[in-house]
């Protein structure tokens, strides 16, 4: 025997119960799919998960969007010199910062000028990389040139505190940073 819950009917078999369930109580009868708290609940993770995704987004947006250029300040250098003022391989960023505050390492004296170049993610004229270096043999004791991979740009000046992008070989521009 069964007994209707809403309106205390008795019957003899499940299938009179749903089926006098389904003619006489209707909206009773059909079955809530989650709760109020459940619902709840859903809605609070899903919020969650909607917010952490967008910071997540911002976050990497952001980052994808910071250009990258040699450093222009002293902060975190070290007292070494590079092995030479034209280098082939990317001078160490404690000494690019060092030869900012004095070149060739001499206390007091002039600070240097660094030259970049990008070649890796940028084309370059063909003679690009030795026009840079005759141009550093000119100012022996203070210009350097060396190559910068990941620089978002092909050519950078760098002085204390100041640079120049260039996006191709100009040897007025460059004597003029220079000086």
């Amino acid at each position: 025997m069964q007994t209707c819950k809403l309106c205390n009917k008795i019957f003899y078999s499940n299938e009179a119960l749903l089926n006098h369930n389904r003619a006489k109580h209707t909206e009773e009868a059909k079955k809530k799919l989650l709760t109020p708290i459940q619902k709840k609940k859903i809605k609070t993770w899903a919020t969650t998960v909607v917010i952490i995704a967008a910071l997540i987004g911002l976050v990497s947006f952001l980052i994808s969007n910071i250009e990258t250029f040699p450093p222009k300040d002293m902060e975190g250098h070290l007292e070494v010199s590079p092995p030479a003022h034209i280098l082939k391989e990317p001078m160490s960023i404690a000494v690019h910062k060092h030869m900012l505050e004095h070149a060739d390492g001499k206390e007091g004296g002039r600070g240097g000028v660094i030259i970049n170049y990008n070649c890796e993610d940028f084309i370059c004229e063909e003679k690009l990389v030795e026009n840079l270096e005759a141009f550093a043999t000119k100012y022996p004791a203070h210009v350097y040139v060396a190559p910068y991979p990941n620089m978002d740009a092909k050519i950078v000046l760098t002085k204390l505190n100041q640079q120049k992008v260039l996006t191709e070989f100009d040897e007025s521009l460059i004597g003029a940073f220079v000086q």
